[in-house]
């Protein structure tokens, strides 16, 4: 019989929430201090895919940098992915040029309407220190495209080996890098929000496609021009964390290497 693990500093537990704009039950794993401070100075830490979070142990990552003193004590949750997972991640500007990504928006209510709710009344936090939203691949762009559409809300931003190539056309449609790119167009025509920050992670092996044959695989390309753009908005190196990984492929293997990276990165403690 597998025993489960004993942690320090962590409690986990699993909630299920139904979402009328998603007319289906969303499930949810938490992982939180075991004394929980008052939520307005604690860090919430919202993640698509959330199912990939119990594949890397996520739990046992978290205790062990939190028992370390590593990184300051958070909330995260783990928002699992439905069998609509191409219609309800993307981008809610557009959906692809196959129609994917048509439920976006709907996606976006349920973030703001009924899972920061639920979250604020289930935990007693109408308030948190900071709100941070990541994901792995299409739900990291889904992440993205949250955090960038309502950068009021938050404060930082995850995106391991996301799906910037989320186009308009089709290569044999017409298709132009500067402009049927869907998240680099947002951000260009977007406005900068200067405290939001950026960690952006890339494997070299997380593709073989090269649409351009300039020998860069079109992921890293992708995650590159996006950067270009948010620099071209007034953000800096201080804002924006790039993670490439040398041999890193497209999958939870290397996001269990790149996720420590970015915990440090948006929670560490600064050492005296």
């Amino acid at each position: 019989m597998a025993v489960a693990p004993a942690f320090y500093s962590i409690r986990t537990e699993q909630l299920t929430i139904f979402s009328e704009y998603l007319e289906r039950e969303v499930l949810l794993d938490v992982y939180m201090p075991l004394q929980l401070p008052a939520p307005e100075m604690m860090s919430l830490l919202l993640i698509n895919d959330g199912q990939d979070l119990l594949q890397m142990g996520f739990d046992t990552m978290l205790d062990e940098l939190v028992s370390a003193g590593t990184i300051e004590p958070l909330m995260a949750i783990g928002i699992h992915c439905g069998p609509d997972r191409k219609m309800e991640y993307g981008t809610a500007y557009s959906p692809d040029y196959k129609g994917r990504g048509a439920k976006a928006a709907s996606y976006h209510k349920f973030i703001f309407d009924e899972l920061m709710p639920y979250i604020r009344k289930t935990y007693q936090a109408p308030s948190f220190r900071d709100k941070t939203f990541a994901g792995f691949s299409l739900g990291a762009l889904s992440a993205l495209d949250i955090v960038w559409n309502h950068a009021s809300e938050f404060s930082r931003v995850g995106v391991f080996s996301g799906s910037l190539w989320w186009r308009r056309k089709g290569y044999d449609d017409g298709y132009d890098d500067e402009k049927d790119r869907l998240m680099h167009l947002q951000v260009r025509k977007g406005e900068m929000a200067p405290w939001l920050q950026f960690f952006i992670e890339c494997g070299t092996a997380d593709e073989t496609a090269d649409r351009n044959a300039n020998g860069v695989i079109d992921s890293i390309d992708d995650a590159l021009d996006l950067i270009v753009e948010l620099k071209a908005k007034g953000y800096t190196d201080k804002h924006i964390r790039y993670l490439e990984l040398e041999g890193g492929t497209h999958d939870v293997a290397t996001w269990t290497i790149a996720m420590p990276v970015f915990l440090e990165w948006g929670w560490g403690k600064k050492k005296d």
